[in-house]
């Protein structure tokens, strides 16, 4: 995994310079197995399968404060937004906040995102196309009822 490279795409994310899914193929190319975006401690974290970690800066001004309570409505209707009208990565940042993600994980192999709220919640959104017919709904998320 090419520090430098990877760093490049996480600046490319912030701006909205590329498409999601051509950063996403780039980190695969990279080595890139999964990363961590943390909105509390503002950084950007990605994983190698060998074991490598860069860290890279998560520089939004005036993000907020995240939400106390978790809001799993919320965060699926900013979830679909990016998916299916192309919101880039800050609006949906300040959307995910403001539903109480804390933090989640991408895991590009694994073609899921687990969000995190402040007292343990999670939501599993998996890529599109991608949930298995046997997949388990995630019980802290009102979003998944019925999923």
């Amino acid at each position: 995994m090419n520090a430098n490279i990877v760093r490049q795409l996480a600046a490319a994310t912030l701006s909205g310079q590329l498409p999601f899914p051509e950063i996403v193929g780039r980190l695969i190319a990279e080595g890139v197995e999964y990363y961590r975006v943390d909105y509390v401690a503002k950084e950007l974290v990605f994983y190698s399968d060998e074991g490598a970690v860069v860290v890279a800066p998560l520089t939004y001004e005036g993000l907020p404060s995240v939400a106390n309570e978790f809001n799993g409505p919320a965060l699926r209707a900013a979830i679909l937004d990016s998916q299916s009208k192309g919101q880039d990565f800050r609006h949906f940042s300040r959307r995910a906040v403001e539903a109480g993600v804390q933090s989640y994980y991408a895991f590009l192999r694994g073609t899921r995102v687990t969000y995190m709220g402040r007292q343990g919640e999670q939501h599993i959104e998996w890529f599109p196309g991608a949930k298995p017919a046997d997949a388990q709904p995630c019980m802290d998320s009102p979003a998944t009822a019925g999923d």
